[in-house]
């Protein structure tokens, strides 16, 4: 498999897209993604875009990536949303690349098994077709969306990903108490307080923490850790380690 799993979409005070640019056209130009190649876009995660007026928020959401893609000289990017659900597995068939967005986990899982397009997605990638996915299309990649981030504002018919890796991901990773503001530090519950109550449930399951910044290149057997950021791996039992951006992490594919 080919797989581009990246963290965030935008660094703050950076334009969208931008940190990964580098890695996006890497990853199309090693693995045959040309400008005449057709990138199937997956809006579903996104609910709500920020800072665009538009009724229809996946309209939108194709029109933000889609230029930023047109930006780069890939002149052939659609949404999946666009096709009638009997068109969707076809359009499919005929994508060079996925590319999953990020947003709202619970809602994209919500719409992927609404459209049956799950195990489909999962055939067309296992067979060699690159994915691309960001934050919440980071997660679809997983065995499960256990360790998104967001709030679930929809029930979707199942919780089970595209299984494409056998680790769990947890985009935006922050570490523990963040400073809110210069006086006070952040009291409550922590992202790793929650990821360990993940682990304490579901035991033989590894979970990487994968910072802003940062992103994991799937080359069939191989992996890497890519950006700027250490990226944190938890087992439940063990020591939590990091891992140093450049490592090669394979071993994290072994199941």
């Amino acid at each position: 498999m080919k797989l581009l799993l990246i963290s965030n979409s935008t660094n703050y005070g950076e334009s969208y897209l931008m940190w990964c640019q580098t890695q996006i056209e890497l990853f199309c130009q090693q693995n045959g993604i040309s400008a005449d190649s057709n990138l199937l876009f997956f809006p579903f995660a996104g609910v709500k875009i920020s800072g665009i007026e538009h009724p229809n928020s996946y309209d939108a959401y194709q029109e933000r990536v889609q230029g930023v893609f047109m930006g780069w000289g890939y002149k052939r990017l659609s949404s999946i949303h666009r096709f009638k659900a009997e068109e969707m597995p076809e359009m499919i068939d005929k994508a060079d690349c996925i590319i999953v967005g990020g947003g709202n986990t619970f809602h994209l899982f919500a719409e992927m098994y609404e459209h049956a397009l799950m195990e489909k997605v999962r055939e067309k990638v296992c067979k060699g077709t690159p994915y691309i996915g960001w934050s919440a299309g980071s997660n679809l990649a997983c065995p499960t969306l256990g360790t998104t981030n967001d709030m679930p504002i929809i029930q979707p018919q199942s919780f089970n990903g595209l299984n494409l890796v056998p680790f769990q991901i947890n985009p935006h990773y922050i570490d523990p108490n963040p400073v809110i503001d210069d006086m006070i530090k952040h009291g409550g519950e922590t992202r790793m307080d929650r990821l360990n109550e993940y682990l304490t449930v579901n035991q033989k399951t590894t979970v990487v923490g994968l910072r802003e910044a940062s992103a994991l290149w799937v080359d069939n057997d191989k992996m890497t850790l890519r950006g700027g950021k250490k990226m944190l791996v938890m087992r439940y039992g063990e020591e939590i380690y990091n891992v140093e951006p450049g490592a090669d992490v394979s071993e994290l594919l072994v199941k």
